[in-house]
């Protein structure tokens, strides 16, 4: 199943704001083999002074992957390469999940940094400053970390680079490569997945983390608009051009060629507009695969559970929420709906019987003979409305908390129109009239503060895609706001 995950952290990345906003992000999907390259054409002091800025909302987990994903390298051969990647060679659970820093210079190897923080968050946005100059005397100067606006100081490996060192970074002939680790062996196999957002290169400049962001009245690290210095070689990928994502708005004409990008990987899922994935950590066993940036969940062949990120269903008003299934499966095959975070099914073994609120309590809506299907298993309650689907509909869940009513239902996408399915096995339900709900929240024996969006899929292959607002057919409905948000919770 799918589950949205409990966890807050960072919300000031969610929509709190002193004025500057970011309208767009990029996802780079691994299984696209989507990144970015930038040749470097001379030699300058930025192989002794540089700063790399960026915002990421981490992917698919990366000890799931078996290899070591990159988000930046500089690389002109074995040699001389230099690298940014989530270390997966070592920890147990929780391996991949370790920033780390390694360079070769004339073949000469060293780790610079490894983190002892675990990066497993993926309901939030990093903020991550990698700041170099090695002109410096005092050597702890010389090479610095922040993570969301503080400097970095726990390390499992801390090795301060040597005055003077030449890096790759701005070196004739060696190529900036953004996701991945470079062309050769093993391509694709490296790459990073997750979505950026604001990355700045800064050429010849040693910049803190304040060039970039800065707290605001709660204490939570929020971005800023930067107004140093970008050098010859510096750029700033925004994202802001969908046909050219790789476009350097610096001024400097550094613009990165991009690679295998599909044209809807420009989101605007931002730090200052944080929003609602799939959870890969609520991946119940890991027996999916979420993809595309967490928006989709491609399900094994035997029953597993996934939620939502931002946490639970939000306490008060009128919510609706909508999913596509690229199987509209003759038997029992997936399901969405609501749940008690603490559902019993939730630390199954996968194959048990993931039914979304079996263990307790809980409500879902599941195709049976390809037709839509309702089951409350508080009140152990069905409801067969006879309401053939397809693949071209839309699944929706609208939930009127105050009011204490939900409504199941599909958008029928060839008679563009909705189909709400009532407690009378009718599809004259009406969440905007506030009438013939599909059911009680008090027969759930709802908890407000414990309740989640849930997902199940045993369809071996079946896609079940988390849908943005600006990518309904369906509007929706009157009165109600759709849950895509995670300010929506504050």
């Amino acid at each position: 199943m799918a589950v949205l995950s409990s966890d807050l952290i960072r919300q000031g990345a969610a929509g709190a704001s002193t004025g500057y906003t970011i309208d767009n992000s990029c996802r780079f999907n691994y299984e696209d083999d989507a990144n970015m390259t930038l040749a470097i054409g001379s030699d300058d002091d930025s192989r002794r002074k540089f700063t790399l800025s960026l915002w990421m909302k981490l992917g698919f987990p990366n000890d799931k992957r078996g290899a070591s994903p990159f988000i930046w390298s500089t690389y002109e051969g074995d040699s001389d390469r230099w690298q940014l990647m989530f270390d997966n060679s070592i920890g147990t659970g929780a391996a991949g999940n370790f920033l780390c820093l390694y360079g070769v210079n004339g073949g000469t190897g060293i780790s610079y940094f490894q983190t002892t923080r675990r990066f497993r968050d993926f309901g939030a946005w990093y903020h991550i400053v990698v700041a170099f100059d090695t002109t410096l005397a005092t050597s702890s100067e010389r090479m610095k970390l922040y993570i969301n606006g503080e400097r970095e100081l726990n390390f499992s490996t801390l090795n301060y680079p040597g005055q003077n060192l030449d890096t790759t970074w701005g070196k004739n002939g060696a190529t900036h490569y953004f996701g991945k680790y470079h062309s050769g062996s093993g391509s694709g196999t490296y790459n990073v997945d997750g979505t950026f957002a604001d990355v700045y290169g800064i050429d010849g400049y040693q910049y803190g983390a304040e060039q970039f962001g800065e707290f605001d009245e709660n204490g939570i690290w929020i971005p800023k608009e930067f107004s140093g210095n970008f050098g010859d070689g510096g750029w700033f990928l925004e994202f802001s051009d969908a046909s050219n994502l790789g476009t350097d708005t610096s001024g400097k004409g550094n613009t990165f060629t991009e690679n295998n990008f599909q044209t809807n990987d420009q989101l605007t899922d931002t730090p200052t507009n944080n929003k609602i994935t799939f959870n890969p950590l609520h991946n119940q066993q890991h027996g999916g695969v979420p993809q595309n940036g967490n928006l989709q969940y491609e399900g094994p062949g035997t029953r597993t559970m996934i939620g939502t990120t931002g946490g639970p269903f939000p306490t008060s008003g009128k919510w609706a929420v909508a999913i596509k299934a690229a199987q509209v499966s003759t038997t029992v095959g997936w399901s969405y709906g609501l749940q008690q975070a603490d559902d019993t099914d939730m630390g199954d073994a996968a194959g048990s019987n993931e039914d979304i609120g079996a263990g307790s309590n809980g409500t879902n809506m599941t195709p049976q003979s390809s037709d839509g299907y309702y089951y409350n298993y508080s009140t152990s309650a069905a409801i067969d409305p006879s309401l053939p689907i397809t693949t071209s509909d839309e699944f929706w869940l609208a939930v009127d908390i105050d009011s204490g009513k939900f409504w199941f239902g599909i958008y029928d996408n060839s008679a563009s129109g909705y189909k709400w399915v009532a407690a009378d096995a009718g599809l004259d339900g009406d969440p905007g009239a506030g009438s013939n709900e599909t059911g009680s929240l008090t027969g759930l024996q709802y908890n407000a503060a414990n309740f989640e969006f849930i997902f199940s899929s045993k369809q071996s292959g079946q896609i079940l895609t988390l849908l943005r607002q600006a990518d309904l057919a369906g509007a929706v409905p009157t009165g109600f706001t759709y849950w895509e948000n995670v300010q929506d919770l504050i």
